[in-house]
Parts: structure tokens; sequence; C-alpha cells
């Protein structure tokens, strides 16, 4: 009996069925369509910790998202393995025509979806991927003589510009389901039985209410009040859709919680366009930089105990939460590479392990921002001190007294470095290495 013709909805960073780009594609295909997850072995394998609340989240989202195809009539299928093993299989098992996916801009995903895609299409797979994760990619906003932008504010403009003459389009996926392969059940890999253990940590709501939106100009920068949208988790794995985010601030004319979609979608174009960022400076002259990587400062660091309240205290939070606040991930990144000069790579690392909704085109962005290295970045000689920051963001050290109990005992450590030497340290240090310019 000839096997029915099918086309695969491959979710990566889109774990939703509303509003999803590729998922609505293949609904409309025509083809029954199998939604497909892969628990990707070449990045669970490279995970340092077992309990990692990102893959938890992944899954309890897949099971949230399979039991939605249930409802339907259809299922889920995931698999975990590397993609190259499992679309082998998949092309052996299926007679597959057509597969739909998101893109994802990363250098990994990059490498992936070309080696998959030649597969397929040696096969006679169509391999079709849209733009999902942000309402501009890759070359959508450039300059008028067609070069990337590397300065915010300007692509900023064209960004809204951009939108003005194009809307953001809808693509109503969650009233398809019913075109889901009718009659297909798969059973959901079990976290242990991918060497896995479940996270105990709180996963945030996937929704944003509209005064905390209007109001996000004055409330984001306070770290001891809940004046942040805490949706960076959502929007990395795509459990939301930026598209409807940016359509909502529009309605309610919240341009500083829009102006913080577009930071994401700047970061993610300069990703694009110049992906040694990864692993070098932006501006080469930076690479240049004799940092002293001193491993006592960088576990302090870590461990939240520099004597620089502020800076202990979101580093607590992270530890224990997953989650750091925006304006505190700036002072302690800030502190780290200009006050103990080390390299802004083993902070960026530190980030990438820890956060919960860590990005790798916004995380690499604010670190290569903090050291002076990046586009748009802050200067050489700026250099943040703690305590201004401290008596603007958190002058009543709510936040603070929240993570650093032992604050203003005995207990709580002295200084890992003097601030005024470890600021001229680097200005210093910056300066010879740069020749004087920045």
């Amino acid at each position: 009996m000839p096997k029915p013709e099918i086309a695969i909805h491959w979710f990566r960073r889109d774990l939703r069925v509303e509003d999803n780009a590729a998922l609505h594609a293949a609904l409309l295909s025509g083809l029954p369509v199998l939604p497909l997850f892969i628990f990707d072995r070449n990045i669970l394998d490279k995970l340092n910790n077992r309990s990692d609340a990102r893959v938890s989240f992944i899954h309890q989202t897949l099971l949230g998202i399979k039991a939605k195809f249930c409802a339907a009539g259809a299922d889920l299928l995931a698999l975990h393995g590397t993609p190259e093993q499992i679309w082998k299989q998949l092309a052996e098992e299926y007679n597959i025509k057509a597969v739909y996916t998101n893109r994802d801009h990363e250098p990994y995903a990059r490498e992936r979806d070309a080696d998959i895609s030649a597969r397929l299409k040696e096969k006679g797979i169509a391999f079709h991927d849209f733009k999902d994760q942000t309402v501009f990619e890759r070359s959508d906003v450039c300059k008028d003589d067609g070069n990337p932008y590397t300065v915010y504010t300007p692509y900023s403009r064209k960004w809204k510009a951009r939108l003005a003459e194009t809307g953001i389009p809808e693509y109503p996926s969650e009233r398809f389901l019913g075109q889901a392969w009718q009659g297909f059940t798969a059973a959901m890999p079990e976290l242990e039985s991918m060497g896995f253990q479940r996270s105990g940590l709180e996963f945030p709501a996937d929704a944003v209410g509209v005064e905390l939106m209007q109001r996000y100009g004055e409330t984001r920068d306070i770290p001891g009040i809940r004046g942040t949208s805490r949706l960076g988790l959502h929007l990395r794995f795509g459990t939301i859709s930026a598209r409807s985010l940016a359509r909502r601030a529009l309605e309610v004319h919240a341009e500083k919680f829009l102006n913080e979609l577009i930071w994401r979608e700047f970061y993610q174009q300069i990703l694009w366009h110049f992906p040694h960022v990864v692993h070098r400076a932006f501006k080469p002259a930076y690479d240049r930089i004799p940092w002293l990587n001193n491993p006592d400062d960088f576990e302090r660091w870590k461990t939240g105990t520099t004597g620089y309240p502020i800076v202990d205290a979101g580093m607590r939070e992270l530890a224990t939460t997953g989650y750091m606040h925006n304006r505190v991930r700036m002072i302690t990144a800030a502190f780290l590479t200009k006050n103990l000069l080390t390299d802004w790579r083993l902070g960026e690392a530190w980030f990438a392990e820890q956060l919960l909704d860590f990005d790798l085109a916004s995380n690499n962005g604010g670190w290569q921002w903090a050291s002076g290295s990046g586009v748009d970045a802050a200067p050489y000689f700026r250099v943040f001190n703690p305590q201004l920051q401290t008596e603007k963001f958190d002058p009543q050290y709510r936040y603070i007294r929240q993570w650093v109990p032992e604050f203003g005992t005995p207990a709580y450590p002295r200084p890992v470095v003097d601030y005024a030497f470890s600021r001229q340290r680097c200005l210093d240090t910056y300066k010879k290495a740069l020749g004087g310019a920045d």
C-alpha cells in the first residue's frame, strides 16, 4: 500500500500554534501536515546542567502544543537525536513532499538548515523557510545604499517607516489545525529518557498587561518592582509572536515597549550581517585589550560576592531564578569587563548558561555594548559607578535587600577592588590598547 503524501512542519524557535508563519503555510499547502519537534542532541549534549530549566520549559510547552493538535484529531511527533539522523529516518518512513519551518539566524541553525535542506532536496523534498521570529529580518531594514545599520537610532527610524509601509501580517494558523495529519499518534519522550531532570524554576507568564506596556518607559529601569514584561523567555522560544506584541504595542501607543522590540531586531540583523561578533569584537581594535581574567575575581562575580551590592544582587537573582533585571544586566556586565578587566566573552558565556531567556544575538549585543566593543556601544571611557546606579535606580535598597540579606552587616564581603582604582586602570588599559581612539 503506497504511503500517503504529507508535509512536515518543523517546530524550532516557534513553539506555538497561533500566528505561526510556517505552520500557517504548511496547513494551507493542501497536504496533511505532520507537526515535528526534534530534541536536538547537537545542542542538548553541550548543556552542563542536566536540570536545565530551558529544557523543562520546552518539554512543558510541547505538551501544550501536543494537546492542541490532539484536540483537532492529530498529534505532535517529538524525537530525540541529531537532525541529520532524524531526517534520514523520516525520509525513509514517510512520503514527504515538503518541509515547512521558520528561520533562525544563529550560526549553528544556519549551518544545520543548509545541510538539512540540501539532504532533502537530493530526495526531491522541498524545503520552505519563513520569517517568524521578528517583524523584520536580514536586510529588510537597511540604509538607502543597501548597507546594514550599525547604530540603533537610525535603524529604529527606518524600521518604523518600513512598518508604516508594510503593516504587520497575521497568520491565523490556529484556525487550520484540522489540516494536520488525522489519526496519527505519537508518545512524547520523557525528560529522563533524554538524560534530563525536571527543573523546579517557575516560568514567567506569556502575557503583559496594557498598563505595564504603556508605563514601560517609567518602570523598566527600576529593579525593585515588577516593571518589565519578563517576556524574554517566550520571545526566545517563540511561545509568543513578536508580531502580536508589536501590533499590541502600536494599538496602545506603548512606544518605549515597541522600541525594546526593535532593539531585539537590531541585534538580530547585526548577527546576520556580521556573524564574526559571536567570537570576536565588532570593532577589531577591541580584540587588542589585554584582559586580566583573574579567576578569583571572576568567581566572586559569578557568586555575587564582589562587595558591590547592586552587582551582587543581580548575580544572585540570576543564580536563583534564571533571570536578571535588564538594567542590572548592564551594570553587572560593565563591572566585569571594565572594573575587573575580564573578557566580555567569559561573562557572555556565563549568562548563556544561566539565563532562561538567553538569546545569542541580544546577549552578544548587550555584552559587547557594555565592554565598548560592539555596535552603537557605550564608549570605553564610560564606566558605570555601581553606587550612583544604585542611588538612581534602587535608592531604597529594595532590590538589594531582597537578594543580599547580609548587606550592611559584618558578614557582607569587602569590595573585590577599589572603584576609583579600577576605573582608572580601565581607562589606562583601554586607551593604551586602542591607541587613544574609541
